[in-house]
């Protein structure tokens, strides 16, 4: 079996595969700092909660944008796992070409979106990614990631809002019934799912007009993405596991 994970900003998300099938997911915060042995412990018992044994595990991929936690998680895995992790870093094999001015400052998350989405669905595509930052990406026709737009996440709009207005209250993001929202909460329900929606309507369209690409195909992912694709007319697919897809389909590009 295969262990990917990813660590984005808020979250360590976890899935496992055997073969192309993925059979768990799991997650957990990557806010609190952890040692290796808190953080191998936790791993191995959230996998045999569901009856993955850790001699299971046959390798292990990990893609990050918290430099902080690496070491910690890498020597996890190899004390844990017996296993040294393949790690989505410069060098690395994933098919993708970046023509950007500067490459190495391109996350690897956004790579791993960006190889799961051209493998998955076809080029050119637009990959929407709605985490702690919303991100637009667009990969060509040929497997090349061509730009990149980066926004507010709905979560952090949300968080600044209720830390900056003393008398607003923290609320879940959920869509209000109407958007002629008669009180405060459904009032800003409205402002962010509202907001989020329009703002990705008109990038994605903005990335085609300029692109000038033929038929690109828009695909979304992030845990709040399934409420802003169900609403944007110009989102095509919901995936929630492009990432892990991703990550599964570079480790098959550089396995030994």
């Amino acid at each position: 079996m295969l262990l990917v994970i990813d660590v984005g900003n808020t979250h360590l998300t976890m899935g496992v595969f055997k073969e192309k099938n993925l059979i768990g997911t799991f997650r957990m915060t990557s806010k609190r700092s952890r040692t290796s042995d808190e953080l191998g412990m936790m791993i191995c018992s959230i996998l045999e909660h569901r009856k993955v044994m850790p001699e299971d595990i046959k390798a292990v991929i990990i893609s990050s944008v918290v430099p902080d936690i690496m070491h910690s998680l890498g020597s996890a895995v190899i004390k844990y796992f017996d296993l040294k992790p393949i790690v989505v870093s410069a060098g690395i094999k994933t098919g993708l070409r970046i023509d950007t001015e500067n490459p190495k400052q391109i996350g690897a998350d956004r790579i791993v979106d960006a190889v799961a989405a051209y493998e998955l669905y076809g080029g050119p595509v637009i990959v929407v990614d709605f985490g702690t930052a919303t991100t637009y990406d667009l990969v060509g026709p040929d497997c090349n990631f061509e730009a990149g737009v980066i926004a507010p996440g709905i979560e952090t709009s949300a968080r600044s809002l209720w830390n900056e207005a003393t008398m607003l209250p923290a609320i879940e993001i959920a869509k209000p019934k109407s958007i002629l929202a008669k009180e405060t909460i459904s009032s800003m329900q409205a402002g962010l799912v509202y907001g989020v929606v329009g703002q990705a309507e008109y990038i994605v369209d903005r990335i085609k007009q300029e692109s000038k690409h033929d038929s690109i195909k828009v695909v979304a992912t992030g845990g709040i993405g399934r409420i802003i694709a169900a609403e944007a007319k110009n989102i095509d697919e919901y995936d929630p596991n492009l990432t892990l897809e991703g990550l599964r389909l570079i480790y098959e590009k550089n396995k030994r």
